[in-house]
């Protein structure tokens, strides 16, 4: 990530990381609509079927190995139907999260959306036997291209249903606003990056104070 000429959050192309600045996958997730409140419009940092691969890898979720698997053995219309149900998951995740940060209710709409998901992830897990205990694990065997997806699902159930929801801010940036969880020692954390986004607001109050 750098800034623009006019001060505002861009991504090189091609392998550039994503920033992850949220404190937990899911919230950096739906941070990957960045811009969501710019009256110019949103920018997608999640085009296809290889950018959200090279997303749960950088979280940390799979191997590159993993990831290069995933890429090879994906069919083209599989991928596209991958990246349409994780932005279905995205969004019904933002609209829950943006309703707790501003003290009001989730729609309905978006909680049923996330529980459909999250019951059809569960339907892909079964116990195995590991390591001398129980795990809930995905089936072994080839890599299916829908794990990204069901792994976004799972860390996303984990924190919605979590108390760590009483931690979830956004960035005081009105146009930015992207999410993360405030472990700061006086839960006094403002923006999403102090490099970025908090020393433009400072300076944009600052000039304000000097006309």
């Amino acid at each position: 990530m750098k800034i623009d000429s006019g001060g505002k959050k861009t991504r090189e192309k091609g392998n550039q990381p994503f920033e992850l600045i949220a404190g937990h996958a899911a919230l950096d997730l739906v941070n990957t609509l960045d811009w969501r409140f710019r009256d110019t419009g949103t920018e997608e940092l999640i085009p296809g079927y290889a950018e959200l691969v090279r997303f749960v890898v950088q979280c940390g979720f799979l191997t590159a190995p993993d990831g290069r698997r995933l890429l090879r053995n994906a069919g083209a219309n599989r991928a596209a139907q991958v990246v349409s149900a994780m932005r279905e998951l995205r969004e019904a995740a933002s609209q829950v999260f943006y309703s707790v940060v501003e003290g009001s209710d989730p729609p309905l709409e978006a909680l049923r959306g996330l529980e459909s998901c999250f019951k059809e992830t569960e339907a892909h897990r079964g116990l195995r036997w590991s390591d001398n205990r129980l795990r809930w694990e995905f089936p072994a065997g080839p890599l299916a291209p829908e794990l990204p997806l069901w792994i976004l699902s799972l860390t996303t159930a984990q924190l919605i249903t979590s108390d760590s929801m009483e931690m979830v801010r956004a960035c005081g940036n009105p146009e930015c606003r992207w999410l993360f969880l405030d472990t700061s020692k006086n839960h006094t954390r403002r923006w999403c990056d102090m490099k970025i986004c908090g020393n433009r607001m400072k300076a944009r109050r600052f000039k304000a104070q000097h006309r």
